[in-house]
């Protein structure tokens, strides 16, 4: 489990340091690193200050008083700038790192439609929106964070573990007759004790590895619930459901709370341990060095030096006891992020079920497609058959036939099926859903969806378009930032979903059931427009309307499993 823990660690974390920007990632992370390292060396400069500092107040020195003052508040007002700029440098890469990093998954997650592959697929991983928003700036800071911790503290170890062995001098521990002298005795207690803190720390803290996990799942399911409210609020309002919807938030909330409330007895737990080891490293060198001191072996400076060097190797040494919730967080989100990368190779890996060829520009031939379930029941046998351009074709059977189904599996997106599908090098294919797509913005955006920039298409012909299809009244509104798909019925959806068939001008369209919310006279006229502006466009269109056939020249029936191609008189 270790090993597939490190393993997951090092490819997410790889990724961005053998990137394009590596150079640059590398650098600041070097700026990062030595500027800690060089408030280590200023906090070894403030602890030889302790003891010349201590012995003067010992002395009652009072010329050294304020040229020692002085000199404090040089190191300290340096340290202050080295550290802001630490801490300021490390956030900077930080956005760097999950900026790149965010790219990177989001362009997974949407190239090859992984996305809607994750959901046919059944797959077991929740919530990828909060893989790619929440648990990727967790890796990142966490990540960062514990790395140049541990390596301010490594370099902290080093500098101070040879200031507390010459301060601690030698310990004579008298065994019956004889004596045994220990060499820097402050050291090795420091080392024994941050040693065994550290042991019992994970012992005590584990639990909270799996249970920071499947907190975050129970309230990321938790706010998904109320996400889906509040976009299906209008169905909800006439259905009038907000006592079941309540319910059913008590239900999630209650995980969340249940799981929550085991997180905070283990951490309870963790908490008295760590603030006991805590307090008891504060008095700890204090009794270790009294006997030096009251001995007159040592001096208020020196004692005053020992214990905070003390401070400082048992904090470098209980590193991991302080970091341990951070730790335990990070393999947290480390096992989500794996699992998402994980789900996101295995959708990856699928090969499309119909394999396009590039044919002739004249007609789009389908050759032995079959459609099936993820159970591996047939919807449509095997059948072929080919489509003139300026050609229509409806697509009809009884409800759960797989109509819808076939022209998913002809788009590429489903994944259990198969054949060709062969149509010009260039053609042009646009699919239309049933319930259309309105992305968030402006109308504009909405209207020239997927043309991902707008400005490259015309004026004249957005309004032209708009009027085509009867939304005239909603030109002035072109660049009105709103959620269209809340203001507009789903019959105007429809229509604005025309409209970008009108603009996109594709060579073959493919409609299911783009027409289901409109009355038959404009469905009527939309279709007529259609054939008026694009007459060398195929069309397919799935559809139960009766007035659909006066529509299209050809019928594709799916009845038992099998499909009938006949003419339309």
């Amino acid at each position: 489990m270790k090993k597939k823990y490190l393993s997951q660690f090092w490819e997410i974390f790889k990724s961005y340091w053998v990137s394009e920007e590596k150079k640059r990632a590398i650098g600041l992370l070097g700026v990062v690193i030595a500027l800690n390292f060089a408030t280590v060396y200023l906090l070894v400069l403030i602890n030889s200050w302790y003891n010349e500092f201590y012995n003067m107040l010992q002395e009652y020195d009072y010329a050294s008083f304020w040229p020692l003052v002085g000199k404090f508040t040089g190191l300290a007002l340096l340290h202050i700038v080295i550290a802001v700029y630490a801490i300021y440098l490390r956030q900077l890469l930080q956005l760097r790192w999950r900026t790149w990093l965010t790219r990177k998954y989001v362009r997974s997650w949407l190239d090859g439609t992984a996305y809607y592959r994750l959901q046919v697929m059944g797959s077991d991983m929740d919530n990828p929106d909060q893989r790619i928003q929440e648990d990727i700036d967790q890796f990142v800071t966490l990540t960062l964070g514990l790395l140049i911790g541990f390596l301010k503290q490594l370099t902290t170890l080093a500098a101070f573990a040879v200031v507390l062995w010459n301060l601690s001098g030698i310990l004579t521990v008298p065994i019956g007759s004889m004596e045994f002298n220990i060499h820097g005795y402050m050291l090795w207690f420091s080392v024994i004790y941050s040693f065994m803190g550290t042991y019992f720390a994970h012992r005590v803290g584990r639990k909270l590895i799996g249970l920071d996990f499947v907190q975050q799942k129970y309230e990321a399911d938790f706010r998904f619930s109320m996400t889906r409210v509040r976009e299906n609020s209008e169905s909800i309002a006439f259905y009038g459901g907000e006592q079941a919807e309540e319910i059913g938030f008590r239900d999630k909330f209650k995980w969340v709370i249940s799981n929550y409330r085991e997180l905070m007895k283990q951490t309870k737990i963790l908490n008295f341990y760590s603030n006991f080891y805590g307090q008891f490293g504060i008095i700890a060198p204090l009794i270790l060095a009294a006997p030096r001191y009251f001995g007159g072996a040592m001096a208020l400076g020196g004692l005053m030096q020992t214990v905070s060097a003390f401070g400082r190797v048992q904090d470098a040494l209980s590193y991991f006891v302080e970091a341990y919730q951070n730790i335990a967080q990070l393999i947290a989100v480390l096992h989500r992020l794996a699992g998402f990368t994980e789900h996101l190779g295995e959708v990856k890996g699928l090969e499309p079920a119909i394999s396009r060829k590039n044919g002739i520009r004249s007609q789009m031939i389908f050759e032995r497609v079959f459609v099936q379930l993820p159970n591996g029941n047939m919807l449509m046998s095997p059948t072929s058959f080919a489509l003139p351009a300026g050609k229509r074709l409806l697509v009809t059977g009884a409800s759960g036939c797989g109509k819808s189904t076939l022209l998913r599996t002809l788009a590429g997106i489903w994944p259990f099926g198969g054949g060709e599908m062969e149509a010009g090098r260039d053609a042009k294919i646009l699919f239309l859903p049933q319930r259309p797509y309105l992305p968030l913005g402006t109308l504009r955006r909405a209207l020239c969806y997927p043309v991902a920039d707008t400005s490259s298409i015309d004026q004249g012909v957005i309004e032209k378009v708009l009027k085509d299809v009867d939304l005239e009244q909603l030109i002035d509104r072109l660049d009105t930032v709103d959620d269209w798909s809340r203001i507009l019925s789903l019959g105007e959806q429809q229509r604005v979903a025309f409209a970008r068939v009108l603009i996109v001008k594709p060579d073959w369209v493919f409609l299911d059931e783009a027409t289901s919310a409109l009355d038959e006279a404009r469905e009527q006229r939309l279709y007529f427009k259609l054939k008026e502006e694009l007459p060398g466009a195929g069309v397919i269109s799935v559809g139960h309307r009766a007035s659909l056939f006066a529509q299209h020249d050809k019928e594709l029936h799916i009845e038992n499993c099998r499909a009938t191609l006949r003419e339309i008189a």
